[in-house]
């Protein structure tokens, strides 16, 4: 089971250091095409095509480490109002909630996904580009965000620390 958890969590990890290179690459291709147009020259057109889906690719690789190292956006004023013993109680009831919402969204992801491999569909821009190679980010991220909620939902961490405010 210790390989199994050692491969996930590398996978994890992985995906997150490429939402990282993706990152860099938006700020390099931004900088090129903002100089190629300063020069007078016509920036690529995959240029900026490139940069879109790196958005897309970096948002969906980089959300599930997110959610393990508890970098996602929530509120603790409620949490932190509340006893120890209603905070794990509401914490672990968020975290289901999320749990759901994220099987639902790999789910429609992934029927998105198959209906752009069945209908051959084309993300037509600069380039034809297969649609399927964009959409399949979204049950693969979604799937491992359920997992990654999931820990807060069955595991000893609360996803709610119970302290409001700013602590880094």
């Amino acid at each position: 089971m210790q390989p199994l958890i050692r491969l996930y969590t590398g996978f994890l990890y992985a995906m997150a250091g490429v939402a990282g290179a993706m990152l860099i690459w938006i700020m390099i291709s931004v900088v090129v095409s903002v100089l190629m147009r300063n020069a007078g020259v016509q920036p690529f057109a995959w240029l900026f095509t490139s940069s879109e889906y790196a958005l897309l690719y970096m948002t969906m690789l980089g959300a599930p480490w997110l959610v393990r190292e508890k970098g996602h956006v929530h509120i603790e004023l409620v949490t932190a109002a509340l006893p120890p013993h209603l905070r794990r109680i509401i914490s672990r009831l968020v975290a289901a909630a999320c749990v759901g919402v994220s099987l639902v969204l790999a789910w429609k992801g992934a029927d998105l996904f198959l209906t752009n491999i069945a209908r051959n569909d084309y993300d037509v821009r600069a380039y034809y580009f297969p649609r399927w190679i964009l959409t399949i980010s979204f049950p693969i991220s979604f799937g491992l965000m359920a997992v990654e909620f999931s820990r807060f939902v069955f595991g000893r961490d609360l996803m709610h620390s119970g302290e409001a405010g700013i602590h880094e």
